[in-house]
């Protein structure tokens, strides 16, 4: 079966991993970050060791490794009871990246809706990451060399993504406001989805949107 999920997306600094963090205690949403989820392999690790590499230099890391990782997280959630595909919405944070992951994975998730964080001010997205650098030690947030590199990809490479969904599906929202304000941009939208189906075991329905 295919996954249900959100995408929040946009620029470095834009504000996904606070959304999605916040959204994902909500009962019945569950939050994946392809970033965090590479800062948590080990370091001698092969996929560590890749992330390290294309990290440190503002560079995405490729597509076979992001998409075995993010495969292999969501088994484990399934397998943990972290995650039940039939009742349950992934908020996936940095994945897809680019147009060929968003080919790689289309057989697997299914995309609901898109939050696009913008953010209009690039000056703001790199105080952004210069100040989480500093809370959270983070080596892709190190210098700013190594954050207007991952500006420039984030253009070059990932907002491309965004055309490859329909835009009935994206959902424009001012990053540049205070956090809590962002998040009342998103919930008003998400409330507004269609529920997933609900198995019983012998009768499949679909609730209604609140």
């Amino acid at each position: 079966m295919k996954y249900r999920a959100i995408l929040l997306f946009g620029a470095p600094g834009a504000g996904k991993g606070t959304q999605g963090k916040i959204l994902g205690q909500i009962p019945n949403f569950i939050h994946f970050s392809c970033g965090d989820a590479f800062r948590n392999l080990r370091v001698d690790s092969p996929l560590g060791r890749v992330f390290i590499e294309y990290a440190s230099k503002g560079q995405l890391v490729p597509d076979e490794p992001t998409i075995e990782l993010w495969h292999n997280s969501i088994q484990g959630f399934i397998a943990t009871g972290r995650f039940n595909p039939e009742a349950d919405t992934l908020l996936l944070d940095g994945i897809p990246r680019n147009p060929r992951q968003v080919r790689l994975m289309q057989e697997m998730i299914d995309v609901k809706a898109i939050f696009n964080l913008y953010c209009s001010s690039q000056d703001k997205l790199i105080t952004r990451l210069q100040r989480r650098a500093l809370r959270e030690n983070r080596l892709d947030d190190a210098n700013v060399d190594t954050i207007r590199a991952r500006l420039e990809t984030y253009k070059r490479e990932t907002r491309a993504v965004l055309e490859c969904y329909e835009e009935s599906i994206i959902h424009q929202i001012d990053s540049t406001q205070e956090p809590l304000h962002v998040l009342l941009d998103v919930l008003k939208t998400v409330a507004r989805l269609p529920k997933p189906a609900v198995s019983d075991g012998s009768t499949v329905f679909m609730t209604k949107p609140a």
